[in-house]
């Protein structure tokens, strides 16, 4: 306890000089002194009319007055046995009168004590000036608490301060092995941190990208798209994610990856902000270049469905008993071309915004297209949507496109009102296909279940998909229920 209010810090200090002078001179005695009792001495921590710095515990009046409750008054140490053959009254100062009152801090602990001493024997203090020294003694402990409670808070600061220094010593460390280009900024957005990669990347001056500095290091291009991506992110705390053109110290301009996340406080608010960049400008070539070949390859697939429709063509001019077939192959090959065509990687100019490649809905509507009848088309596609990938394209394009074929030669599509109603229903492992007719001419069950249209449907539904697949020929047309395992959809 002693320990905390760190007293000696105070030795000869101005106030506590100031508190004994006027003590001494309120009880009009020579001798006035602020103590601090120790386990084997006793230090002066202010002393009016003496020179000695402290004595022993042992012969420490003020030992005595901090085991008392409020004040110790020795009128005649001569005739108290306590003190008669004390040296500090056989010897200077000669004390003879003694009146001290306890310093007591945290929990009652006694400290010291203030006390005024005088070389002549007294009756005591009158009760103005007892009342004036616990007056003072209740000073001298403010001024020891604030010193502690001065000294506590600044030693936490400077705790806090070496801890701080300690985490950003060890940050740069850190920051400086990394292989990315690391940054940091104030709440607002001005860059104040940046890592050696960083310089070492832009050949720039240390502290020449500060502030809006950094701006001018991307392509004049990507400029205004990077500010306006990093004012959103700092208005909205929303993470800061771009893929920009960054000069490199030879001149040329790559390609990085620049991310950012707010830290906020407990409060919530953003204190900084901490981003990277990352090289990707090699990846980003070979990624394009990729694209290209695949969207190349892609077209050339696409050439071989037109050339392979051309060849049965000119095959079936010859024979006329083969054109019903030929047609029926053509129809299958150009739904199948349009299935190639949905999923295929395609290049800027070739790609629809309108169509999500990855949709079953978007897949159907391409097929059903063909049978559109002026602003009416007799397929309406309701429910679910489900991700599709190439795996799963061609199976569907195939067993919908038969559906739709039987119902145009047979079916519902073969009367100006008739309709199809394709109903899509996902569950946690399965995906079921309602075909359903109405408003056709009535139909009954093929006389043969083996048939290419019938075969076809079973490979497509069962062998490649893995499905099941239900027909019922009702009044009005059609009705056939597919259902298929989720994950033979996509790999995803």
């Amino acid at each position: 306890m002693l320990a905390s209010y760190q007293p000696r810090a105070l030795r000869e200090s101005v106030a506590l000089k100031q508190i004994t002078d006027f003590a001494a001179a309120l009880c009009d005695a020579p001798i006035a002194l602020v103590t601090l009792v120790e386990d084997q001495e006793q230090l002066f921590l202010a002393r009016t009319g003496l020179a000695l710095e402290g004595t022993s515990r042992a012969i420490s009046f003020c030992d005595h007055t901090i085991r008392t409750e409020r004040a110790l008054i020795v009128p005649d140490t001569h005739d108290d046995l306590r003190f008669v053959a004390n040296p500090l009254v056989t010897d200077a100062p000669f004390v003879r009168f003694y009146a001290g009152v306890p310093l007591r801090g945290d929990n009652d602990v006694p400290l010291g004590a203030l006390c005024v001493l005088d070389d002549k024997p007294r009756d005591g203090l009158t009760p103005l000036q007892m009342q004036g020294l616990e007056v003072l003694a209740a000073n001298v402990m403010a001024r020891l608490s604030d010193h502690r409670d001065a000294t506590q808070r600044r030693d936490e600061a400077d705790v806090a301060a070496r801890a701080l220094t300690d985490s950003e010593d060890r940050f740069r460390t850190l920051a400086d092995t990394m292989p990315q280009m690391v940054w940091s900024t104030l709440p607002d957005g001005y860059h104040d941190y940046y890592n050696a990669r960083w310089y070492e990347f832009t050949g720039t001056p240390p502290g020449s990208t500060d502030g809006e500095g950094w701006n001018d290091m991307f392509h004049p291009d990507d400029q205004d798209r990077a500010w306006t991506i990093w004012r959103h992110s700092l208005e909205t705390g929303a993470p800061y994610q771009i893929e920009y053109r960054l000069r490199h110290h030879d001149g040329t301009y790559r390609w990085v990856l620049g991310r950012a996340l707010p830290i906020r406080d407990a409060e919530g608010r953003i204190t900084r902000w901490f981003g990277t960049c990352t090289d990707i400008h090699e990846q980003k070539l070979a990624l394009e270049e990729r694209e290209i070949v695949s969207q190349e390859l892609s077209h050339r697939i696409k050439n071989i469905f037109a050339v392979v429709s051309g060849l049965i063509s000119f095959a079936a001019r010859g024979k006329p008993e083969f054109a019903a077939t030929a047609a029926d192959l053509r129809e299958r090959i150009t739904a199948l071309g349009r299935a190639h065509d949905f999923v295929r990687p395609h290049s800027a100019t070739s790609a629809r915004a309108a169509v999500q490649q990855d949709s079953l809905h978007g897949l159907l509507g391409e097929l059903f297209e063909p049978y559109r009848r002026g602003d009416r088309l007799p397929i309406r596609i309701a429910g679910d949507d489900i991700v599709i990938d190439d795996r799963s394209t061609t199976p569907l394009a195939l067993l919908f496109h038969e559906l739709a074929t039987n119902a145009s030669k047979y079916g519902a599509l073969s009367a100006d009102d008739g309709e199809v109603i394709v109903t899509i229903a996902r569950s946690d492992d399965e995906v079921t296909l309602e075909w359903v007719e109405h408003g056709g001419p009535p139909v009954a069950a093929p006389e043969r279940s083996d048939g290419f249209g019938s075969q076809l449907i079973e490979l497509s539904a069962v062998r490649q998909l893995g499905g099941t697949v239900a027909r019922r020929w009702n009044e009005d047309g059609l009705s056939a229920t597919v259902t298929v395992p989720l994950p033979s959809f996509s790999r995803g």
